[in-house]
């Protein structure tokens, strides 16, 4: 195709027409997840009109800076987008302050210390090898090189985190900044223990909340807010919005907070998917979206339920949230093996390491499994609890081929009940 001068011009031909390629793999990947049955914790399935947001032509806007203070023209539209994004994010929280521009919650935790400390200053986190997040100071990620972390765990023997670990660690260490906040924690977090300690010790407390975002918005969660200075989020996960992250603060520190985003870590900001964004707080508001949560947790424990009755072990013997992890320690099966298994069945999950795991981690004796996507396409708790037999059958049973195509069959039926993006296929 070209225009009135012969150049070639693609800017009104379809994906299909103009890259037949990657049209076919994004075909593949739809047709992926309307078959699976999705258990990543970290995974959801956006709403159309989110879709529709992240794909509009605000994705050719440049605007670097904040609504009204942008160092480029034309921004008056997607001001009004962004102020739109931040007012409905505060108004969902109660938070005095939001900065809605982060590409990621990495991105987000990096806008708080960068805002909150100086390079080197003492940091007191969940261990990731106990449930926390690589930006919580994973010594080769950026969070461990800029900053000095010190972590906490959890019991051995519960599975819970030992808040006289975290208050004995922070009277050692004295961190300028304590943050509570997991990846792979089952258990409901107690922000408000979490705080007195941090006043005890003159520290600031921060809130990752990426995984119970969602929770938090429904209630069935206890809010960070009323307590910490700083929360950072994605906005997919249990929200089912884009991928991206939203950083909250006081308003004391908006300044430094909306410095520290930019010019501090990025230039200009995602204008399509905040918008995304602030379709995914204006939803997250709704009774639907309430109930849809509660929903959520009710799923995770009759998973959990079917798992524990099947034999399998729990790290801490259940869950209080969207997610539990499977625990293999002592036994020949494997995190990274299961995974496989389930894969070959049609159920996604990901390996992931326990506390005190003494495989490595591209091995693992944990598989992580979570409720939000399939809660999402409108599994209740029957089908969970049919989803538990599926997996307690592949993981404990030794199954031939034909077997393992049973145990297919019968994830194929759950996913066909529930049709997903339908109007997506054409």
């Amino acid at each position: 195709m070209t225009d009135d001068s012969g150049v070639a011009s693609y800017a009104d031909l379809p994906l299909a027409d103009v890259d037949p390629l990657l049209s076919e793999m994004v075909a593949r990947e739809l047709t992926r997840q309307q078959r699976n049955i999705e258990l990543i914790a970290s995974e959801n399935f956006t709403p159309v009109a989110v879709l529709e947001a992240v794909g509009s032509v605000l994705t050719n806007k440049y605007a670097e800076g904040l609504p009204g203070k942008r160092y480029y023209g034309g921004c008056d539209v997607v001001d009004e987008v962004e102020a739109l994004a931040i007012e409905r994010a505060k108004a969902l929280y109660g938070a005095e302050h939001a900065n809605v521009q982060p590409h990621s919650g990495s991105t987000a935790n990096q806008a708080v210390y960068w805002a909150a400390l100086e390079p080197g200053d003492a940091v007191l986190s969940m261990s990731q090898a106990h449930g926390g997040h690589l930006t919580h100071g994973l010594n080769v990620n950026f969070s461990g090189r800029g900053y000095t972390f010190y972590h906490y765990g959890v019991d051995r023997e519960t599975g819970l985190i030992d808040m006289g670990e975290v208050r004995s660690q922070a009277f050692k260490c004295r961190p300028k900044l304590i943050l509570a906040g997991a990846s792979s924690y089952p258990r409901e977090i107690d922000f408000a223990s979490f705080r007195r300690i941090a006043d005890e010790v003159g520290a600031e407390l921060m809130v990752d909340m990426a995984h119970i975002a969602g929770l938090v918005a429904g209630g069935v969660h206890q809010s960070p807010f009323p307590h910490s200075q700083w929360v950072t989020t994605t906005t997919h996960k249990t929200l089912a919005g884009p991928r991206g992250g939203t950083v909250f603060c006081e308003a004391k520190n908006a300044a430094r907070l909306d410095k520290a985003v930019f010019p501090g870590i990025q230039g200009g900001p995602l204008e399509h998917v905040i918008a995304g964004k602030a379709v995914c707080f204006l939803l997250a508001a709704t009774p639907e979206f309430r109930a849809k949560q509660r929903r959520i947790v009710e799923n995770a424990k009759a998973l959990a339920d079917v798992l524990l009755a099947g034999g399998l072990k729990l790290v801490s013997g259940g869950t209080d949230n969207h997610l539990l992890l499977v625990d293999f320690d002592d036994t020949e099966m494997t995190g990274r093996l299961a995974q496989e298994l389930l894969d070959r069945v049609g159920i996604t999950a990901n390996k992931n390491v326990i506390p005190y795991d003494q495989r490595p981690p591209t091995i693992t004796s944990g598989l992580r499994l979570g409720t939000p996507a399939m809660t999402t396409r409108g599994f209740g708790p029957e089908e969970m609890r049919e989803v538990g037999r599926i997996i307690v059958e592949t993981l404990t049973v030794k199954h031939d081929e034909a077997g393992l195509n049973r145990l297919l069959r019968r994830s194929r039926e759950l996913t066909a009940a529930f049709p997903l993006y339908c109007d997506l296929n054409s």
